[in-house]
C-alpha cells in the first residue's frame, strides 16, 4: 500500500500473540511498526519518536491504559496522534469516557482485523491535528461544532442532541457510508439515548427536518449497511 509506506505505528499491548499478529498484519500493509509492552514503556518510546498512530490495549501492567491516555494527550510531542483503543471491556460508559478523553477510535476485542486496518486508514487520512473541523458545510448546511448550531442559509435548524451528534458524524465523513455500528459507538460521546432500535426513528426525524428546510433529502440509507450524506 503506497501511502502506508511512511506511516509508523506504535502498538501499546503486553499480549504477545495478539502485538505479533497485529505487527505482522501491519507490515504486510506497509506500515513501520514499533511496540511497547507496558504503560511506561509506551512513554519512553513517545519521548523519543513521534508515530502516526497508536493502538493502545487497556490492560497493560503497572499504568493500564486508562492512565496512560491522559498522559499521551498531554505529552507535547504525542500532540495531534490519533490514539485507537483496543480493548475486551465493551462498557458503553467506559466507551464514553475514553472517546470524550482524547481517544480517535474504540475497537473491541475480538476484532477482524480488515475492520481495524478500515479504522486505521481513516485516522490517518485526516490532517494531523484536525481530528474535528470547528465548521463543517456541505450542500448548503452549516454545523458549527463550537456553537452547536446548525443552519440551512440564514435559517437556523433546530436539532436535538441525537440528531446533531448524527449529523456530525456524517457531515465530518461526507463522502463514505458510516456503518451502523459506527454511528452508535462514536455518537455516543455526545448522546447516551441512541440505541440500535431507536437509530432509525432518529435518522428519519433529522432528514424530514433538513427536508423541511429546503425541500432536499440530504441523508440516504445504504441498505443494510449504514447512512451517507446525498451527494450533489
Amino acid at each position: 500500500m503506497g501511502n502506508a509506506q511512511a506511516k509508523n505505528i506504535l502498538i501499546i499491548d503486553d499480549d504477545m500473540h495478539i502485538g505479533n499478529m497485529l505487527e505482522e498484519a501491519l507490515a504486510r500493509e506497509g506500515y513501520g511498526v514499533s511496540r511497547a509492552y507496558s504503560g511506561t514503556e509506551a512513554l519512553l518510546v513517545l519521548n523519543g519518536a513521534r508515530p502516526d498512530l497508536i493502538l493502545l490495549d487497556l490492560m497493560l501492567p503497572g499504568l493500564d491504559g486508562e492512565e496512560v491516555l491522559p498522559r499521551i494527550m498531554e505529552e507535547e510531542r504525542s500532540r495531534g496522534i490519533p490514539v485507537i483503543v483496543v480493548s475486551a471491556k465493551v462498557d458503553i460508559d467506559k466507551k464514553a469516557e475514553l472517546l470524550l478523553g482524547g481517544a480517535a477510535d474504540y475497537v473491541t476485542k475480538p476484532f477482524a482485523m480488515k475492520e481495524l486496518l478500515a479504522r486505521i486508514s481513516v485516522q490517518l487520512r485526516r490532517p494531523s491535528g484536525a481530528a474535528v473541523a470547528p465548521v463543517l458545510e456541505f450542500g448548503g448546511i452549516t454545523l458549527n461544532a463550537d456553537t452547536h448550531m446548525v443552519s440551512l442559509g440564514s435559517a437556523e435548524v433546530r436539532l436535538t442532541r441525537t440528531e446533531y451528534a448524527i449529523l456530525k458524524l456524517l457531515m465530518g465523513n461526507p463522502s463514505q457510508v458510516v456503518t451502523k455500528s459506527l454511528l452508535l459507538e462514536r455518537i455516543s460521546r455526545d448522546t447516551p439515548d441512541c440505541t440500535d432500535s431507536s437509530l432509525k426513528m432518529h435518522v428519519s426525524n433529522l432528514r424530514k427536518k433538513l427536508r423541511e428546510a429546503t425541500g432536499k433529502d440530504y441523508i440516504e440509507a445504504v441498505w443494510g449497511i449504514g447512512f451517507k450524506m446525498r451527494g450533489e
